[in-house]
């Protein structure tokens, strides 16, 4: 396995954490649906069924995009900031080639 598929994983599994600590802590469903359906979507680039490799970048940067928006909205820096912080190192690590 690539580095760039290991920290896919590694985002995806903190994705679908943060989604179900928003559901049990706060109760909110649209956190929890929105973390399980990218995490399905970034699963499918990272099991290559969804070969180019722009997808996995697009589908990260409008994550990137909404955590800024959360963030500008909330000025609370968790959990949007520092999964803004999170998915802009994913996106930095899978350009680096190793």
């Amino acid at each position: 396995m690539n580095f760039a598929r290991t920290v896919l994983w590694i985002y995806i599994v903190l994705l679908v954490m943060g989604g179900l600590v928003g559901y049990l802590k706060a109760g909110s469903k649209p956190s929890l649906i929105a973390s399980v359906s990218f995490a399905a979507a970034l699963t499918l680039c990272a099991l290559n069924v969804i070969r180019p490799h722009v997808i996995t970048d697009l589908l990260l940067t409008a994550l990137l995009v909404l955590f800024g928006l959360r963030l500008s909205k909330t000025r609370k820096f968790v959990p949007a900031g520092l999964m803004l912080v999170l998915t802009l190192t994913v996106l930095v690590l899978r350009q680096l080639k190793f």
